[in-house]
């Protein structure tokens, strides 16, 4: 197709995933080129403890920088641009477009990732650089140990967060903003059975004071303080472009993929959090490798 040469592979997506890959295919000498709207959920991370080979933390504009630095070394491609369209042609190739950009490649790996529902109040960006707001129990629980924890969500996903935390803390509020009267007898008896009070009036709002303390305003007007808040508002899945093309997903669209992270589509691979699993930087890092390596062997043998 003019002016869009045929390249090995279009990675879109310039976060953990995707930058993996990238290193992955320039290693490999592929030709690809990587595709970054600049909103990686690395950028907002302020420390990652349990990242491996960092005994301090990691910040995740660090850890961001370091992957692009790696990728440039050795000469990985890549663009400002979001992709706004992905169409499969007749002869299995992709064509990715950015308003009249294009690129054309045998190959796609989808990285896009997932947003965090925000708690919405006037702080919350300072709230999470600081360590009082969270998303991710599995990433820094640890971190919440001994103190006094709020989860803020909605059904049987904020049970479930709330009794991993209470591993860790010292004691956790479970709060809904339509209150936790939908509840069932069974999630009740397993909130109970773990220690954790689940606050039966609604939830009007939440804030952050300048003692560096959580407050959760409750609508009758009571006032409660924790040290850290946990959002289990859940997430919105990055997964349109793929889904838009009949791959197969869940119901919350996280994208199918087989043990090479290939989707239901012949050369549409998807890795990190947009796939179905456990959202965490290092398996993100570990589908991007995974993704490269069987695209890097599939063109070995198609190329023969």
């Amino acid at each position: 197709m003019a002016g869009a040469p045929l390249l090995d592979c279009i990675i879109i997506g310039g976060g953990a995933a995707g930058l993996s890959a990238a290193i992955y295919l320039a290693r490999f000498r592929r030709r690809f080129m990587l595709l970054d709207g600049g909103a990686s959920r690395l950028r907002s991370i302020p420390t990652s403890h349990n990242y491996p080979g960092f005994a301090k933390g990691v910040h995740g504009r660090d850890l961001l920088a370091r992957l692009q630095a790696q990728a440039l070394e050795y000469g990985a491609p890549m663009a400002q641009a979001v992709v706004d369209r992905l169409e499969r042609r007749d002869d299995g190739s992709f064509l990715a477009w950015c308003g009249d950009q294009r690129w054309l490649a045998r190959n796609v790996i989808v990285a896009t990732g997932v947003n965090d529902v925000e708690p919405a109040f006037a702080e919350v960006r300072r709230a999470l650089a600081e360590g009082h707001l969270r998303y991710c129990p599995i990433c820094d629980g640890f971190e919440a140990i001994g103190k006094r924890v709020a989860v803020i969500g909605r059904g049987e996903d904020a049970v479930g967060e709330a009794i991993f935390v209470r591993h860790f803390a010292h004691s956790v509020t479970l709060f809904s903003g339509s209150g936790l009267s939908s509840l069932g007898a069974a999630a009740r008896e397993r909130l109970r059975s773990a220690d954790v009070h689940a606050e039966p009036r609604p939830l009007e709002r939440i804030g952050y004071d300048d003692a560096g303390a959580m407050v959760v305003h409750l609508q009758d007007g009571e006032a409660q303080r924790f040290d850290v808040v946990y959002s289990a508002l859940g997430t919105i899945v990055n997964g349109g472009l793929a889904e838009a093309l009949g791959t197969e997903t869940t119901d919350n669209g996280e994208i199918l993929v087989d043990a090479h992270q290939q989707s239901s589509i012949e050369g549409l691979y998807a890795a990190g959090d947009v796939v179905v699993g456990l959202n965490q930087i290092a398996v993100a890092m570990g589908h991007a490798a995974i993704a490269a390596t069987a695209i890097h062997n599939r063109l070995r043998t198609q190329d023969q």
